[in-house]
């Protein structure tokens, strides 16, 4: 609406102009809140139709307006004359129809009765159909009356006895069970429940029964809604760790203890991370929730009276990302809010600015991506432009998580002398950052760091894999394994879980172990099973140390067999075991995969269904999307391994079917399926390749779990993350080369060069393509030894051209070429990048040659070659299409920042196209130096500039005059306004029109192609800030 107003304004003028009218900005602000005041206003209308009308009248009265006669004056008048009137009487059907369903989440109109009726008169929906919004249509109308229509009728009521009439009335519209109009009876009946026993959805219900209640006249005795609200948020807060315990918890004593130790009486001493770790399904978060639970007792007073701040992140949650590890930082902050609501905004903030950076990270990560994508980016500008990325956000994070630590101190508000309690941060599902090398790691262990700084009685405890060794680690971690139970938690568990006999069940745990899995499964087969003592005959004695992981895969095997078999269906057992080698099992996959290798005949669809509704009521399964089941994740993988070595033929068959099926069929997930049958036939990692996309990777996520160790090595090359010992062991050079890159490029740009070398050491020679030889080169200029690096360089080029690697290749002429350069060799310089451009236009790569093109035009000791090869460029510029300038915005920005004094046109448009920036503010600091230069040295701009500025921050006219009577490089008013403008989405457009200006000195051009290089592979036109010669797409006509 703004947008249109300020178009219509600077389109039309008054009919009656006059002098000091105000400007369109002005008259924007002035409509827009009177209108939406208007749309908020009483009436039949829909806020829509009001919002409609009210604009048709706003433009007719402006185009109306006489001689003098004040727009705003008018404009209210005629739009909240409405407002001010009394609101019409309401018709006592009508009101008598609002009270009976004003406590009423949802009501079915044709059924609302009123007090006293013995059946609905059928009159309620003629009376409140503009007054209620439909919640559904199925399977019958479900209405609820609109907010504003709810609360008068509750004002209007006769008191409580009133209430209570109506809503019991209406009873048989309220689902049985717990809810807010249940709640509500209760209160008005005089037995209000009992709010310390009440957990997340019966708090919720209350809160919303409060509402309501409090607002009918004559109602005392309800709760504080406030109170019930914190706790509400309080509940809410512990309520995933309630969801992990909700099953049984047995034995884990010493381990319990272990955490309480760590957590401790009040002491000043500093203490490192605490890692629990263990084999999958051992119940490492089910241990946190039950130990977090068992030390935050119920609070006696104040809701917010934990004995600790604490907060418990798990990286499972959509809303938390593993790799932006401030995400951690804002989920931090928004439980200790929680924990203190008198400084719930402040925490709130801070929150907000930790999702602010990981919005810019994101950003930033995207750039840096699309420079790592070119060879002729790479070398260079990328992983400069990595390593200062990752050092920024250690610093951002650091200083967000010291602010989140003081606030917390400042909120506490302890007394001299009082201990001061621990802080207990528990992560749990860490697992994916726990890599070698890997970023996340580093820079979760400087917010660590940095925290622990700010509150020393800081404790962290961590549910992951293994201890990693991790270069940015800067304390020893103390660890808790957890192995089996202990056999008398073994026992209870098993009797816990439905074995009756306590004697079955210490025979069953003396053959079974501890491992908990284990012992549910041995449970569930022994629900199932005709004798007991025939079941424990069937387990394997075990066997204990070196055996005892194999141990534990034959025994969950046998048990998880033993309840395959019991399933009633033939057909249906037949499919559910052979399924287990597909990932997701469909009617489909039913007939054309399954049936053959499970001598089944499926001619039609309709069996194909029949058969996949059997599979789908086993519980063993578990939905994937709408048409498709999945065995459970954690028995499929025990009998994965195990059929692989016992039923290889019938797993071979239905994995070669599945290669046919997906192989037949477009389309990036059943690309990922093909690929993953492929690997899981153990075929050729070379010839797996071939059938790579790009994409496949999301579909292909935590999928080498299932593979050998070769294969798991092909994929992890690919996806990245922890590379298990074995699995580097076995894996193909190529593959080892491809996962030594990532982590040596990780290594990078955390700036451990020591040991990005010390693992270049490794597995020699390399393949001639191999990604390794230009990260070396890269490592040994890092360490001075830069003269290795020239000579490293030029071999590898050979051996590179020679293997017919031209990413390689192209890779290393380009930090040959920066080498060459920064040693004062230009001619060598020159020649590396003449090659590295010829090559890429030779194979048509227009974004590498474009590439190379750049880094030549950039060299400072080439004053002869610039300008051709700066009309070269914006030739090259120029002939790229709208879309393909979208591919690569990075490189095509830095490219129209460098040819702007050639061809300002083509800057012009691919700042159409392509934008400024989103987030990085050395674009605005870049503008706002270029307008400050201009309006020093050019004062006839002032006013156009202003009207620039106004029109892309509406509303700031006056900041825009203030900004402007400034002078000097930098100031806070003009950068204010810039960074509203980019808010408003309007940046690009005022950058566009700062080039239509007729700026003899050039500044204006020169500071938006400066905007346009920030950020991104290059800072503008290379050189000090020198203005172009002449400014705009017009002037260069």
């Amino acid at each position: 609406m703004r947008g249109f107003f300020r178009a219509f304004f600077q389109e039309t003028p008054p009919p009656a102009p006059a002098a000091g009218a105000p400007a369109p900005g002005e008259l924007v602000e002035v409509a827009v809140p009177a209108i939406l005041d208007a749309a908020r206003g009483p009436g039949d209308d829909s806020y829509m139709r009001k919002l409609c009308t009210a604009c048709e009248q706003t433009v007719r009265l402006y185009r109306e307006l006489g001689p003098g006669e004040a727009f705003a004056t008018r404009l209210r008048a005629e739009l909240l004359a409405a407002a001010e009137a009394p609101p019409p009487d309401v018709p006592d059907t009508r009101r008598a129809y609002r009270e009976a369903a004003c406590l009423l989440t949802g009501f079915d109109p044709t059924r609302l009765r009123l007090p006293g009726e013995s059946a609905a008169a059928g009159a309620a929906a003629l009376e409140l159909v503009h007054e209620c919004r439909t919640l559904s249509m199925s399977p019958h109308t479900t209405w609820a009356l609109k907010q504003e229509v709810r609360d008068a009728a509750l004002r209007g009521l006769a008191g409580p006895g009133a209430a209570r009439l109506v809503l019991e009335a209406n009873l048989d519209q309220v689902p049985d069970g717990p809810g807010p109009e249940r709640t509500a009876l209760a209160y008005l009946h005089g037995r209000p429940p009992a709010l310390e026993r009440q957990g997340v959805d019966e708090l919720a219900d209350t809160l919303q029964a409060l509402l309501w209640l409090s607002r009918i006249p004559g109602t005392t005795g309800l709760p504080d809604p406030e109170h019930v609200q914190r706790l509400l948020e309080r509940a809410r807060l512990l309520q995933p760790l309630q969801r992990l315990v909700q099953g049984s918890f047995c034995g884990r004593a010493e381990e319990l203890e272990q955490l309480r130790r760590y957590v401790g009486p009040p002491s000043d001493t500093e203490e490192p991370p605490l890692l629990i770790h263990g084999m999958g399904g051992m119940g490492k978060s089910t241990l946190l929730a039950r130990f977090l639970l068992g030390t935050l007792q119920d609070p006696a007073a104040t809701p917010s009276a934990f004995p600790f701040p604490f907060a418990y992140v798990d990286f499972e949650r959509p809303t938390l990302s593993v790799h932006e590890p401030v995400t951690l930082i804002a989920e931090i902050a928004r439980q200790l809010g929680t924990q203190y609501p008198g400084h719930r905004a402040a925490f709130d903030a801070l929150a907000g600015a930790c999702e602010e950076t990981a919005r810019a990270q994101r950003q930033e990560q995207s750039r840096i991506d699309e420079l790592y994508q070119l060879s002729t980016t790479r070398s260079g500008v990328g992983r400069g432009a990595a390593e200062a990325f990752h050092s920024a956000a250690r610093d951002r994070e650091s200083d967000l998580v010291r602010r989140v630590a003081e606030l917390l101190v400042q909120a506490m508000a302890l007394p001299p002398g009082a201990p001061v309690p621990p802080l207990v941060i528990v992560v749990d599902s860490f697992e994916e950052a726990q890599y070698r090398a890997s970023p996340a790691l580093g820079r979760v262990w400087a917010i660590w760091a940095a925290l622990q700084r700010a509150y020393p009685r800081l404790r962290c405890v961590v549910a992951g894999r293994a201890p990693v060794n991790h270069p940015a680690r800067t304390a020893e971690v103390r660890t808790i394994e957890l192995g089996d139970l202990e056999p008398d938690a073994a026992v209870e568990l098993l009797m816990s879980c439905g074995v009756g006999s306590e004697a079955v069940a210490r025979d069953l745990a003396e053959r079974v172990g501890g491992h908990p899995l284990s012992l549910k499964l041995a449970a569930r087969a022994a629900q199932e099973a005709g004798s007991l003592s025939g079941l424990v005959e069937s387990l394997p004695p075990r066997r204990h140390h070196i055996h005892h992981k194999v141990d534990q895969m034959l025994v969950q095997g046998i048990l998880y067999d033993r309840v395959l078999k019991h399933i009633a269906d033939d057909e249906v057992r037949a499919l559910a075991h052979a399924g287990l080698a597909l990932r997701i099992i469909t009617p489909d996959l039913i007939r054309e995969v399954l049936a053959g290798p499970c001598g089944l005949r499926v001619d039609t669809p309709d069996e194909a269904r029949r058969l996949f509704g059997g599979l789908a009521r086993l519980d063993l399964v578990e939905p994937a999307g709408p048409d498709g089941v999945r065995h459970r994740a954690d028995l499929r993988a025990i009998m994965l391994r195990l059929s692989d070595t016992a039923r290889t033929d019938l797993m071979r068959d239905v994995g070669q079917r599945a290669v046919e099926h997906y192989a037949a069929r477009e389309g990036l997930e059943a690309r990922a399926e093909e690929i993953y049958q492929r690997l899981r036939l153990n075929e050729d990692p070379r010839s797996v390749e071939q059938r790579w996309e790009p994409g496949v990777e999301r579909f292909l996520d935590n999928a080498d779990q299932d593979m050998a160790s070769r294969s798991a090595a092909f994929l992890t090359g690919h996806l990245g993350g922890h590379t298990p010992d074995q699995v580097l062991i076995d894996a193909d050079q190529e593959d080892w080369e491809r996962i030594a890159a990532r982590e040596v490029e990780d290594l990078l740009a955390q700036g451990f060069t020591d040991t990005a070398a010390a693992r270049l050491a490794e597995r020699r020679p390399w393949t001639p393509g191999s990604p390794l030889h230009a990260l070396l080169v890269e490592t040994l200029a890092r360490s001075g030894r830069r003269a290795e690096a020239r000579a490293a360089a030029e071999a590898a080029v050979d051996r590179a051209e020679e293997a017919g690697s031209t990413d390689v290749r192209l890779d290393l002429l380009l930090l040959s070429a920066r080498l060459a350069e920064e040693d004062g060799d230009p001619r060598a310089a020159e020649r590396d990048l003449v090659e590295a451009e010829d090559i890429a236009t030779a194979l048509g790569r227009d974004f590498d040659a474009m590439g190379a093109m750049l880094h030549r035009a950039r060299l400072v000791a080439s004053p002869g070659a610039g300008s051709d090869i700066d009309r070269r460029l914006a030739l090259r510029l120029r002939g790229l299409t709208d879309e393909a300038l979208t591919e690569r915005p990075v490189l095509v920005r830095a490219v129209a920042a460098e040819v702007c004094r050639e061809d300002p046109v083509a800057l012009d448009h691919t700042l159409e196209v392509v934008g400024l920036p989103d987030t990085d503010d050395a674009a605005l600091e870049a503008l706002a130096v270029s307008i400050d230069h201009v309006v020093a040295r050019e004062p006839g701009l002032r006013l156009a500039l202003a009207r620039i500025l106004e029109n892309a921050a509406s509303g700031t006219s006056d900041a825009s005059q203030e900004a402007l009577r400034s002078t000097g490089p930098t100031h806070v008013g003009m950068s204010g306004i810039l960074r509203a403008a980019r808010a408003r989405g309007t940046l690009d457009r005022l950058a566009r029109r700062l080039l239509e200006l007729r700026d003899q000195s050039g500044e204006l051009v020169s500071g938006v192609a400066s905007a346009m290089g920030a950020g991104g592979s290059g800072n503008g036109p290379r050189g000090e800030h020198r203005p172009a010669e002449r400014n705009g797409p017009r002037a260069a006509a």
